[in-house]
């Protein structure tokens, strides 16, 4: 077991990810690891970086598949005993003018986005060392989204007691309300995208409070991220931000030094946090 501090990044092969990665390559003092779906993808990604002089690690990671985020949890356990830094970047959106059926949008953004993620966090929380860093990378749009939500709905993603049970069964009703054509009636927003990351937000709410409860002198610090609007595949060419201008604010909240005691459990934005 090696005693060398490392770093996931999911979702890694390009866009916003690869730009966390190559970061995180030139700063961090450990082993980093780029994740990918695809194999073929991923190394391809890494070897990039080596042109570059820079030198990550490979791990196949698809967030919607539990016994492929199970592996990755005990390669990790096996070889390092743990980690250090743990950046929940994969996602994903279907583009403004998709003509796929709204329901079905709603259900393959969450699953992804959500419940990926939540997955990814169930495995691997357990394994983050003391001073480690978790970065869940959210969007601007959840605050959009969460502005579009009916009253009563602000009110219970804006709860300091809000349980993840909870949230989970209300990311579900979302998307049982999208199959009925009911979600506006029930309050929702229009956008499933942002509605993922409205979970996003408010399960790293809720994770920084559970390690407060339950580790709270291991001194691990977890955030929500939003890294901008990124000229990435996801977000188009007309965006205003480079990717790595996007990588920025993961990477600094990644890289907190070790006695900082915040920001925890924000959303947090340029390096900057925001009000939920």
């Amino acid at each position: 077991m090696s005693n060398v501090p490392v770093a996931v990044v999911t979702g890694s092969n390009k866009g916003i990810g690869f730009a966390i990665v190559r970061a995180l390559c030139k700063q961090f003092p450990g082993d980093v690891y780029l994740t990918a779906r695809d194999p073929g993808r991923g190394q391809e990604a890494v070897a990039k970086l080596q042109e570059e002089g820079l030198h990550a690690f490979f791990h196949q990671l698809d967030i919607d598949d539990l016994q492929s985020i199970r592996t990755l949890r005990d390669f990790l356990k096996e070889k390092y005993g743990g980690l250090n830094v743990l950046v929940n970047n994969a996602g994903i959106a279907f583009k403004v003018h998709d003509t796929t059926p709204f329901a079905v949008q709603a259900e393959v953004t969450l699953k992804t986005n959500f419940f990926g993620t939540r997955n990814v966090c169930t495995e691997l929380l357990p394994l983050v060392k003391p001073y480690g860093r978790v970065v869940n990378v959210s969007s601007m749009v959840s605050s959009s989204a969460l502005g579009g939500c009916s009253r009563d709905l602000q009110q219970k993603f804006r709860s300091d007691t809000i349980t993840e049970d909870e949230l989970v069964e209300l990311m579900t009703k979302f998307v049982e309300d999208t199959k009925k054509s009911v979600h506006e009636k029930e309050g929702w927003p229009n956008t499933a995208y942002g509605v993922s990351k409205i979970g996003v937000t408010v399960l790293s709410r809720i994770q920084a409070r559970m390690l407060n409860e339950n580790r709270k002198g291991d001194h691990i610090l977890l955030n929500a991220c939003c890294p901008g609007w990124v000229r990435t595949d996801m977000a188009g060419p007309q965006a205003t931000k480079s990717p790595d201008e996007g990588a920025e604010t993961p990477v600094y909240l990644a890289l907190l030094p070790s006695d900082a005691d915040g920001p925890h459990g924000q959303f947090v934005s340029n390096k900057t946090v925001r009000t939920w």
